[in-house]
């Protein structure tokens, strides 16, 4: 491995810090259809999970390492707190890999000595460079990071990291897991790691923030220029409260203005060569599926990704654009992948030329996804006289984020009007296969399916997020409905796009239901497997 690199290395954590923010929740086939896109886009190391916390992460990253793991594809890496079972759960879930990595972290900060793991320093130190050489048994590409590193003793930090690379850490992450600390702080603080921790040449340095400040990707740009060469990020910028630095930001930020940045990697200032590995046309379609598959909305003004992100409404603007874009845009839109709202297919166009126009923007479906995208691309083009791109990326990303169907929409249908009482009324297939009907009134049409829909499912839960975004302009437009539930502390999304917003909102209700009634089936199952073992023990 080189350890002083003369690009960035992208290190992707959405499938497992981002997933971590409320409502996020990935299935596996979810996990690996955003991995293979990740891969396209370039990332160097993809942080596929924590495969001790859950079955389910554990098999995630198995699969992931198996499928897009492969000779040529990214370094697949799994999370492992700094104990025994941890990193052999992460070691067994990456042994599929060509390239697997084993992260493993414990804090430093004096408190999260104190108050959480109730240690010593001298305890931590023994237990970094034991777990770390540990982790140096499986793989040999071994990541350490003392948590909570903004907050530690810089001299206690020093020590931690010079033992961790003895142990065999080719990657040291510092991350700013409060994100606390400012662009000033957090450069002195790479700069500091540099000068006093004697064998740091043999390792790179990561970095890894919070934007609970609004300062994450301020923070790693700072971190580069003091020799950080791994940026740990996430798309969309998803994650733990206010998330994580957004891989995109820093990318764009990277490229736009690699001139200020080339001579901190010992490149000329006009040097054209591109400071990462990222194929930028992928990161806008990469932005939509994450969004579409964990139900985490785009906000309209988000740098680089954002709806409003190369719109212009002030006269000014309008003209100095249409003059020459430079006057307002530092970047082409087409960089970022961001194409023209082409029209290309119709109610006539074939499966092939469905299948042609999907490659081109990037899908590559099984055939069973591309027979299901087909049937729905069909329904869409027999109620739109031209299907576009935009069109083409919802419909096909709703029809792939599909959770598994234990209830199935059949019917839905609502009256309603300024002197009418909304009501609707539903049939659902129950997964016992029972078609049940009901129907419900409401303050509105959605509020009456939305209820008539509890009635048949009746199972708690508390609506608190419905979001509806037009794909494209016109009055025949495709409409997202993208919805987040609440069950106890526990938050489920759904999310559906159709013609008819109705229908639409009905399917992500359903969408949401599911994945709640899917995992109670899994705790119940769980509750029921702790009895057979406890009756078992008893005997």
């Amino acid at each position: 491995m080189n350890t002083q690199p003369n690009r960035i290395i992208i290190f992707d954590t959405t499938l497992r810090d981002g997933e971590q923010c409320p409502g996020a929740t990935l299935n596996v086939e979810e996990k690996l259809t955003i991995a293979r896109q990740l891969a396209r886009l370039g990332v160097d190391v993809i942080e596929a999970g924590f495969p001790y916390a859950s079955v389910g992460d554990f098999e995630a990253v198995q699969k992931i390492a198996q499928t897009v793991g492969v000779e040529s594809g990214p370094t697949i890496c799994g999370l492992a707190r700094a104990t025994r079972q941890d990193i052999e759960a992460a070691a067994k879930a990456l042994k599929p890999a060509a390239h697997g990595r084993i992260h493993t972290f414990i804090a430093t900060s004096d408190i999260h000595l104190k108050y959480k793991l109730k240690k010593t320093r001298q305890d931590v130190l023994a237990i970094a460079e034991e777990m770390v050489a540990y982790a140096k048994s499986f793989v040999e590409d071994v990541e350490f990071s003392p948590e909570d590193a903004g907050r530690s003793d810089p001299e206690f930090l020093y020590e931690v990291l010079e033992r961790a690379i003895a142990a065999g850490a080719t990657t040291v992450n510092i991350p700013d897991t409060v994100g606390y600390t400012t662009p000033t702080e957090f450069g002195g603080l790479i700069r500091g790691i540099k000068e006093n921790v004697p064998n740091i040449d043999q390792a790179i340095i990561s970095v890894h923030g919070h934007n609970d400040l609004g300062l994450a990707v301020a923070n790693f740009l700072e971190a580069v220029k003091n020799g950080a060469r791994q940026l740990e990020c996430t798309i969309n910028g998803i994650g733990e409260r206010a998330g994580n630095a957004a891989l995109e930001e820093l990318v764009m930020a990277l490229h736009v203005r690699r001139q200020f940045y080339n001579p901190y990697f010992g490149r000329p200032p006009e040097s054209e060569e591109s400071l990462t590995n990222i194929d930028t046309r992928q990161i806008y379609k990469t932005s939509r599926l994450v969004s579409n598959l964990t139900g985490m909305l785009v906000q309209p003004n988000k740098a680089i990704v954002g709806a409003n992100a190369f719109a212009h409404e002030s006269g000014i603007h309008q003209d100095g654009v249409l003059k020459n874009k430079l006057t307002y845009e530092i970047m082409d839109a087409k960089l970022i992948g961001l194409t023209d709202n082409q029209i290309v297919l119709g109610k006539h166009s074939g499966r092939n030329a469905f299948r042609s126009r999907l490659k081109e923007l990037g899908f590559d479906l099984s055939e069973t996804e591309l027979n299901k995208a087909f049937v729905r691309f069909k329904e869409v083009a027999d109620k739109k006289k031209d299907v576009s791109d935009w069109d083409l990326e919802a419909l096909v990303n709703d029809e792939i984020s599909q959770v598994p169907e234990l209830f199935h929409l059949e019917l839905v249908q609502v009256s309603c009007g300024d002197h009418a009482r909304p009501t609707a009324t539903v049939t659902l297939r129950t997964p016992e296969g029972e078609e049940l009907m009901d129907a419900a009134i409401g303050t509105g049409p959605v509020d009456a399916v939305y209820k008539a829909i509890n009635r048949v499912v009746n199972v708690p839960n508390e609506l608190i997020e419905y979001s509806v975004q037009s794909v494209t302009a016109g009055i025949d437009a495709l409409g997202e409905v993208t919805i987040r539930l609440r069950y106890n502390s526990r938050v489920f999304s759904g999310h559906a796009a159709n013609t008819d917003i109705i229908v639409a909102s009905a399917q992500a209700y359903v969408n949401a239901l599911n994945r709640l009634y899917g995992w109670l089936q899994g705790q119940r199952q769980q509750e029921s497997d702790r009895e057979t073992d406890k009756a078992v023990a008893s005997v």
